[in-house]
């Protein structure tokens, strides 16, 4: 599922039944005798339920090939509505994607005891339907929007369930982590950078460096944990350096980075905002690790 490429949809066998006959010949010279053959027995054919087509298979379960492009006609209005013009293939692997991890978190849930009694859906459905205007507003709604009313009641179950494992991973988050406090001196020219950073070697101090790179920020990035930063290599650098430590120049998309551990703490409670990128990190692994260990089919 992570590839882009387009997978081609499942195919329908459709069994055609063949009737035979049989002619009668004759093999030989007349007889004074003759017999008459006994009539056969043909069998009528017990009829067999048609199997319902399915788009995503994880683990054995199985969503439909009709919910599935209902999902997918829901998905390309929402962008469309947005203006933005999303690939179809793009637009189908999305939602794949999408239906997978849904699975993979509600199995997750499962397996760890969670369950969504009809009593409790049921209220969770009329809650809904109380903030659209009543059950009748409610299933208008569910048929403009490609829903059948047992699509929409697995739809809803099933997210009910992913959001509840999202919360279990997010939750076994500790509070504090190892963070270092940074300073860095941002250039976008590989000449400037390699002659600021001789400076630094021939005993220039960075933090008025820094200060005269960038006036705004003084070259401040704060307080971060491992697995914070967009750019790994900038990363890795501050947690390998000690306090009072600069690192050499490092090259990334954003341009060429010089930074300074300012300061380093063990276990400093997460800000808000690095909680969340754990917490999404967090989520993904588990994604992948449930992916690799899971039995998944799409088309």
């Amino acid at each position: 599922m992570a590839s882009s490429s387009p997978k081609r949809l499942l195919l329908l066998v459709i069994l055609l039944t063949l009737g035979l006959s049989a002619c009668s010949q004759d093999l030989g010279p007349a007889s004074t005798s003759t017999s008459t053959p006994s009539p056969t027995h043909t069998p009528v054919p017990t009829p067999t339920e048609t199997p319902i087509p399915l788009a995503i298979t994880v683990n054995g379960q199985g969503i439909t090939l009709e919910e599935y492009n209902a999902e997918l006609a829901r998905y390309q209005a929402a962008q469309t509505a947005l203006g933005k013009a999303v690939p179809p293939d793009a637009a189908a692997q999305t939602v794949l994607n999408d239906m997978v991890d849904q699975l993979l978190l509600a199995q997750g849930a499962a397996a760890q005891g969670y369950v969504l009694d009809e009593a409790s859906l049921q209220a969770r459905i009329d809650a809904l339907a109380a903030q659209v205007g009543g059950l009748q507003a409610l299933a208008d709604w569910e048929s403009a929007h490609g829903y059948t009313d047992a699509d929409f009641r697995s739809a809803l179950s099933r997210q009910a369930a992913a959001a509840w494992m999202r919360d279990q991973v997010a939750a076994s988050l500790p509070s504090t982590a190892d963070q270092v406090h940074v300073k860095q001196i941002l250039l976008y020219n590989a000449d400037t950078a390699q002659s600021v950073w001789s400076q630094l070697q021939a005993g220039a101090d960075f933090e008025a460096l820094a200060a005269k790179v960038d006036p705004v920020t003084q070259g401040e990035l704060g307080w971060f944990p491992q697995g914070y930063l967009l750019e790994p290599a900038v990363e890795a650098a501050a947690f390998s350096l000690q306090p009072g430590q600069y690192s050499e120049v490092i090259q990334t998309g954003a341009g060429y980075h010089i930074i300074l551990v300012v300061e380093r703490d063990p276990a400093r409670p997460l800000s808000p905002d690095a909680r969340l990128a754990l917490q999404i990190k967090a989520l993904e692994d588990w994604l992948v690790q449930q992916r690799a260990r899971s039995t998944i089919i799409t088309p």
